[in-house]
């Protein structure tokens, strides 16, 4: 069974490079000529992924059609911001039952789209056929190291589930599944918002109390607003909530964290952007999670101080020091109690 993976930065070069290593035919569709090269000649992708030999069997081109040719699933690993784009692109050269998996993590900012919505709306699909949305907590480097990982991966067609676990579990990747589409989305894209938040507290010197703070509460705010759009509330106790969340504020490797350290060190968002390779969603979801929290009218302070801090120029301290006045009230409301 030949598998398109369409995106070839960390993370989809990561899972590109598990599944050719499983033994699945593989074909990686990058962006970039050189990093095609890359892959083709050396096996490599010094770009997005240094340091890390792919197997020689994984097939890379920058042209769709030849990635996609003959293909019996398709996994789409593009920043969210060209999401739509791509799938245009790939929809003539997809059947209309040729199962998705989504490993994007974000939400679009014009139309405030989940993935899976901005597919199902391209592609034609109703009700997510044929469409799976992975997440987790899953730094690509580990990954394709082979370090211990477990991830979410959610359908609403569990027989498909079942076949992707099948397909892409190894002795150290792990795939547990869910129902939840929606609260899996709505977990692996905010949380990236709320990494932001973290690094910055990192980059203004404040200790594990203040992140552990932004961390949990921030749990709360990405749980409100999952609720909201209709996801279950236990999918965010889970790896793609909690556990993508705990990683993506903590870890060294995360993007986002790296990205809010320097803002609360007040190197401006616009010089940080310019000089990564690789994409931070936080930035790009920050405006969307801001735009959901108004249209569902859901309380998210630390959302909103990010909002002003990345687009309003607000200062990074003052915004920390605006949500300590403001924190007030009960921990555990008191519907959720009854």
């Amino acid at each position: 069974m030949k598998i398109a993976v369409i995106g070839g930065g960390s993370w989809g070069t990561a899972l590109a490079g598990l599944l050719a290593k499983k033994g699945h035919r593989t074909s990686l569709w990058v962006y970039e000529k050189e990093v095609v090269e890359s892959i083709q000649r050396r096996h490599v992708n010094e770009r997005y992924l240094p340091g890390v030999t792919l197997s020689p069997s994984l097939f890379a081109s920058s042209h769709l059609e030849e990635v996609l040719l003959k293909a019996k699933w398709a996994l789409l690993a593009t920043p969210s911001h060209v999401a739509r784009e791509i799938l245009t692109r790939m929809r003539p050269l997809l059947a209309d039952d040729t199962p998705l998996m989504i490993a994007t993590k974000g939400i679009e900012r014009n139309t405030l789209m989940l993935m899976s919505d901005v597919a199902c709306d391209v592609l034609g699909r109703k009700g997510n056929q044929d469409i799976a949305v992975l997440s987790g907590p899953s730094f690509a480097q580990e990954v394709i190291q082979g370090h211990p990982t477990a991830v979410s991966l959610a359908a609403a067609d569990m027989r498909l589930a079942a076949r992707i676990q099948t397909a892409f579990s190894t002795p150290t990747f792990k795939l547990f599944l869910s129902q939840d589409v929606t609260g899996v989305q709505v977990g692996g894209a905010l949380k990236n918002v709320i990494a932001l938040a973290a690094g910055g507290s990192d980059g203004l010197g404040f200790g594990f109390n203040t992140k552990s703070v932004l961390m949990t509460r921030g749990l709360v705010e990405i749980a409100r607003l999952g609720i909201a759009m209709g996801a279950d509330i236990n999918t965010f106790y889970g790896l793609s909530g909690m556990g993508d969340l705990f990683l993506t504020c903590s870890g060294t490797l995360s993007r986002n964290r790296k990205v809010g350290e320097e803002i609360g060190k007040g190197i401006p968002l616009s010089k940080i952007l310019k000089r990564m390779q690789t994409v931070a969603e936080g930035v790009y979801t920050t405006e969307a999670a801001y735009a959901l929290s108004q249209r569902h009218k859901v309380d998210m302070p630390i959302i909103r101080e990010i909002h002003r801090v990345l687009f309003e120029d607000k200062p990074p301290r003052q915004a920390v020091m605006d949500l300590m006045k403001m924190a007030r009230g009960n921990e555990i409301p008191l519907e959720v109690k009854r």
